[in-house]
């Protein structure tokens, strides 16, 4: 066996040099920060790439702030446990006797423990996901005013399902902020970037002067414009700005303390709880601890923290039982969403190069008929993600659901698990229910229910998403090619109209039907078109808000408003008129061939109103 290289300054500074030009080149990424930190010290800090690609200015792992995403949650829950630690917070009680307002409950009272683990069961909603900096300095982002405006619906019962939560995760900052009585960005100022000596840290929007001088540009691609500062309502969950050192120094503290010493943020005892795996709901995959969740690799115990926004791409790795630390910023969203594998390989290849894997026992026989069959019985229906917004406008995308493949040999196949190369991923059978990735540890579960599968996980996102089974009534399996027949039969309506007219004109003839059938032909033809043209005004709508998030905001009511009128008077009209043209269709006489297409007709515009109804467009919500 090859010797283990040895974690050193220099060893991991050639390593770096040589892996992250080339991941950053390769993705179209302008920069990049990664920090090293090993037995209470910073290891390494480097800088790669640029934090403005006009002015080619360098980025500094000293100075350049980049916005963390959701690792910002990291300090939220570390504030949250100093409180737990305090006696002033009990991870257990009804978060409703800590807040000024009431969060609805579904059956049970959600808790802090479950706020923690990304099981409240809130949907994730997308309206003011992100704003502008106008907005904030206006005073638009208060924490207090923006929950209680934003209350998402609970579509699970507290603790059952995990699905991601912004939302919930501002919860507890907002509890930190009441309990405490300070803001909260007055509070982890006070209470973790002064003890750890983060001086180039803030959850402040906007940034003060001196700190957003020397924030890096966001960009989609290195090679394109930069992008606005992304500034979020949901401050708690995702707006801190820090530089990769300030971030080695907040690796150090958690590491102490989870060595067993007490550190200026949190004490031994607390962080051992703060570590202790909480949920675990597609065993044996990785599941959440309090706040941070699990990413083992090599048979080495690893907790981390991913965040993204629509520029910025952050990961934290904490190898516990090294006194290791090993964390990466991007700045750009690059090509390919390569800024995942991007992570992945760099957490996987220092691991190996540093943290190999000992010598594994013997692979269990796989039974390959049972792989086969429980393959096939997994991709047979379509999935949902656990984090999704069922409200509103924000289902338009529910019919873009998840499907696994099954391959002869009994492995699958996840289409939307890419590969660094851009390929799909495929899982090979390990044991019953259970796949590992062709090209990395990742594996796929299924999550049983009586025995019988009704959803699965992959490692990657198993702590606080997982995939179920869609419910037969919007199962794409079944709608997804009828709707497509159905558009198909609308759009050939809706086109013929007008060309057979012209036809008809140019040849000097008329139809000679009575007057009542004519203007049901025309009345169904023309909602034919309004049938049509709702929702590719949704999708077009929707594109262009997606273009930036900031977009989602007050300013697309009126849009959403006049979506749900035009999508009434569609379903309406387009059922009432194709119904009509129907019955004068039998009513003329007009042959068979004329009565099946007018059914066909309607048919099709029943199914496009069902679809309508299912994408949310005529809820008229203003809170999705």
């Amino acid at each position: 066996m090859d010797s283990v290289a040895r974690l050193t300054a220099d060893d991991a500074t050639t390593w770096l040099d040589g892996f992250m030009p080339y991941a950053i080149a390769r993705g179209d990424i302008a920069g990049a920060v990664v920090t090293v930190v090993k037995d209470g010290k910073i290891l390494v800090r480097r800088g790669y790439g640029v934090s403005d690609v006009a002015k080619q200015t360098p980025v500094d792992p000293d100075r350049t702030l980049f916005r963390m995403a959701s690792v910002s949650k990291l300090m939220t829950w570390t504030a949250v446990m100093q409180l737990v630690e305090a006696g002033k917070l009990d991870l257990d009680a009804d978060i409703n006797q800590y807040l000024d307002f009431k969060v609805p409950e579904r059956g049970l009272p959600i808790t802090l423990r479950q706020l923690m683990t990304h099981t409240g069961g809130f949907e994730a909603n997308i309206k003011y996901m992100w704003t502008s900096e106008a907005v904030a300095e206006a005073g638009g982002i208060e924490l207090g005013p923006y929950l209680k405006r934003r209350v998402p619906a609970q579509i699970f019962a507290p603790g059952t399902v995990p699905a991601y939560s912004n939302y919930g995760t501002s919860l507890a900052g907002y509890i930190v902020e009441r309990v405490s009585g300070q803001p909260f960005a007055e509070y982890v100022e006070q209470h973790i970037f002064v003890p750890l000596q983060m001086q180039h840290a803030s959850f402040r929007q906007p940034l003060p002067p001196a700190l957003r001088a020397l924030v890096t540009k966001g960009y989609a691609l290195g090679s394109g414009k930069p992008r606005e500062f992304e500034v979020t309502p949901s401050a708690p969950a995702g707006a801190l700005s820090a530089t990769g050192s300030d971030m080695a120094r907040f690796m150090i503290a958690h590491l102490s303390a989870a060595g067993g010493h007490d550190t200026a943020i949190l004490k031994a005892a607390t962080s051992q709880l703060m570590l202790t795996p909480q949920t675990r709901f597609a065993p044996p995959l990785n599941t959440m601890a309090l706040g941070f969740y699990e990413i083992d690799v090599n048979g080495q115990r690893v907790v981390s923290h991913a965040g993204d926004t629509y520029s910025f791409h952050s990961q934290l790795f904490l190898f516990r039982d090294h006194d290791v630390g090993l964390f990466v910023s991007l700045n750009s969203a690059g090509a390919n969403g390569i800024t995942g594998p991007i992570r992945r390989e760099l957490l996987e290849n220092f691991a190996d190069r540093y943290f190999p894997a000992g010598t594994a026992a013997p692979a269990a026989a796989v039974d390959a008929a049972l792989a086969k069959a429980q393959a096939r019985q997994l991709a047979a229906p379509s999935y949902l993600d656990s984090r999704r917004a069922e409200t509103g406008i924000g289902r338009t995308g529910i019919l873009t659901q998840t499907r696994l493949e099954a391959l002869d040999d009994g492995s699958l196949r996840l289409p939307r698990l890419k590969q660094p190369n851009g390929q799909p991923t495929t899982f090979k059978p390990i044991g019953p229910w259970l796949w590992q990735a062709n090209n990395s540890e990742l594996r796929l579960a299924a999550i049983l229910k009586d025995g019988k599968p009704v959803g699965f996980a992959v490692d990657s996102s198993s702590p606080f998403n997982v995939f179920l089974v869609a419910e037969g009534y919007r199962s794409a399996l079944w709608l997804k090619p009828l709707l497509t027949a159905a558009v198909a039969v609308l759009a050939l309506a809706a086109l013929a109209w007008p060309i057979a007219a012209f036809v008809r004109r140019r040849h000097g003839r008329v139809l000679g039907w009575p007057r009542s059938t004519l203007l049901a032909y025309r009345l169904s033809r023309a909602a034919c078109w309004l049938l049509l043209l709702v929702p590719a005004a949704a999708m077009a709508v929707m594109a262009w808000a997606s273009a930036d998030f900031a977009r989602l905001d007050d300013r697309l009511d009126p849009a959403v408003i006049g979506l749900g009128i035009a999508t009434v008077i569609a379903i309406i009209g387009g059922i009432g008129a194709t119904a009509w043209n129907l019955v004068q269709t039998v009513r003329a006489g007009r042959g068979w061939l004329a009565g099946l297409w007018a059914a066909l007709l309607l048919l099709s515009a029943c199914v496009l109103a069902y679809a309508l109804v299912l994408m949310g467009l005529a809820d008229f919500a203003l809170n999705y």
